[in-house]
């Protein structure tokens, strides 16, 4: 099942007990700042150092489109994919907005929109076919397209390490790409298909039925075997998140921190995390989805969110509102002094008198 795949070696705790041991030595009062130090100490054992460094950042939208749309579980029409991924090569969508904010670099890849793209004007071409096959009625891919879409994805993590990139955010664009997670979360957690299903982007409480039936008979027409993610990416899974899982595993084989998004990338690095579970120590949550299915991921990961704003827009943008808040933690670490370097005491007087440095006051 994992042959050909990239091995990932887990995170050596070691390396987070240092981190937490220099936390201690900085001029705060110990766990001061909170999961900022969690989150740097992370960081510095991914890194194993530490100086951590996450300045250079990217985020890897990949686009892809999806056969079970047919079933009318979105209120967009399949052409808005294609659509989509033109805005961003423009530079016009959120995810292009919130990236350059964030300082992070973007690489857009159609791995299987079903509109013609040229590639090129930052388009990046790795078509595997023009979208998946209707989940609902049977495989959505065949096993050699899910080993395929794996292939970009670890291709896509190898070019930006050796671009210097330290930080990788996960990305997607795909009409029905929620139908499509949401069953590799059923599949993956064994939670039912109402559980885990939501809205995605903005469908009626008609649409929202139609949805979960349709997630549902996926999962009886298709019968995908937990025990193999390949298996659940195959029968009802999508290009585009075989994609994301391949970029997770291989950002974490070059020891990059992972920051996922929402719903749909989360799927794709929860099938990364059965695939090799060491990569899940290379993972930090951005945000919480108000998708019911991503708490659900979530959960299965052990991962705590950094941020709950509501956003379930998908296309990398919860990574990006999330790069800025993971540099801040690695900066704190990196650049604060010490105690010593600094004249400062380690311990408060116990009289309640003294115990600040000369020229410091309450």
């Amino acid at each position: 099942m994992t042959r050909g795949l990239p091995a990932v070696a887990p995170i050596d705790p070691a390396w987070v007990a240092r981190a937490a041991a220099r936390q201690r030595t900085l001029t705060k009062p110990p766990g001061s700042l909170g999961r900022l130090e969690t989150v740097a100490n992370r960081v510095a054992a991914i890194q194993e150092t530490l100086t951590p460094d996450v300045a250079a950042r990217r985020i890897v939208v990949f686009a892809a489109d999806h056969g079970v749309v047919a079933e009318r579980v979105s209120p967009w029409p399949p052409s808005v994919t294609a659509q989509m991924v033109e805005n961003m090569r423009r530079g016009g969508a959120a995810v292009n907005a919130l990236a350059r904010a964030a300082g992070a670099s973007l690489t857009v890849v159609d791995v299987g929109v079903a509109a013609p793209i040229a590639p090129g004007g930052g388009l990046v071409g790795r078509r595997i076919r023009a979208g998946t096959a209707n989940s609902a009625r049977g495989p959505a891919m065949t096993r050699k397209d899910a080993r395929a879409a794996l292939r970009v994805g670890v291709e896509l993590a190898d070019r930006a390490a050796a671009a210097g990139v330290r930080m990788i955010g996960l990305g997607e664009m795909g009409i029905g790409n929620s139908t499509a997670a949401a069953a590799v979360t059923a599949a993956l957690t064994g939670r039912p298909a109402a559980a885990v299903t939501g809205r995605g982007t903005g469908v009626d409480d008609a649409m929202l039925a139609r949805k979960v039936r349709v997630v549902e008979r996926a999962l009886r027409v298709n019968r995908p075997d937990a025990d193999d993610p390949l298996d659940v990416l195959r029968t009802v899974g999508g290009l585009e998140l075989g994609a994301l899982c391949g970029l997770t595993l291989g950002a974490a084989a070059r020891r990059l921190v992972v920051v996922t998004d929402g719903f749909i990338a989360t799927a794709g690095a929860a099938l990364a995390v059965r695939l090799r579970p060491a990569a899940g120590g290379y993972l930090v949550a951005a945000h919480r989805s108000p998708e019911p299915g991503h708490a659900a991921l979530l959960a299965a990961l052990g991962a705590r969110p950094l941020l709950d704003l509501e956003l379930r827009l998908g296309e990398g943008t919860g990574a990006a509102a999330a790069f800025p808040l993971i540099a801040a933690a690695v900066a704190a670490l990196r650049e604060m002094a010490t105690f010593e370097s600094a004249g400062v005491a380690t311990r408060p007087a116990r009289d309640g008198g003294g115990g600040l440095p000369r020229g410091m006051t309450r």
